[in-house]
């Protein structure tokens, strides 16, 4: 049996990654584990901030309920990401686990000073990667206490007003 967030619906998770292999390994890790799991992907940190922000064409996106952000993309990398997010007052209480190549103690330092919640680098082993992916859903969805998800607010706000 897969597991929902609060066996009420599946997660919503955003994968800024620029490497097609990677968000394959990343999706078949997903698969592989007892979650059920939206995984949606944009290849850039410039298409990751217009999602995030739901600016065109992504004004109709559900809100993730955790961005897995890699470092090294095109346009606007991965710490340009995490700097913009922790000034952005709607999405600051975004959980952020950065998944990336780099294990530079510098670069872990400076993810986790702006704010990232977790940091995981990629190993280059298949079988490792998909391991590391599942432990990620399972973590954050089944021991974390997660920020209730901004659309899951409205909803239920739009169910109330429907019901009164």
């Amino acid at each position: 049996m897969n597991r929902t967030i609060g066996d009420l619906r599946p997660a919503e998770i955003l994968l800024a990654e620029d490497n097609e292999d990677d968000v394959e390994i990343t999706r078949r890790g997903f698969a592989k584990s007892k979650l059920t799991v939206n995984l949606h992907h944009v290849e850039n940190g410039e298409q990751c901030l217009a999602y995030l922000r739901k600016e065109p064409p992504y004004e109709n996106t559900v809100t993730p309920d955790l961005l897995l952000l890699d470092l090294n993309m095109p346009r606007l990398n991965g710490r340009e990401v995490l700097s913009q997010l922790v000034q952005d007052d709607r999405l600051r209480h975004l959980p952020v686990v950065v998944l990336t190549t780099s294990k530079d103690e510098q670069e872990v330092l400076d993810a986790y000073r702006m704010r990232c919640s977790a940091y995981a680098t990629k190993p280059v082993d298949f079988h490792q990667f998909v391991s590391v992916v599942q432990n990620i859903g399972e973590f954050y969805f089944t021991v974390v206490v997660l920020p209730a998800n901004g659309d899951a607010d409205r909803n239920a706000a739009r169910i109330g007003e429907a019901i009164a």
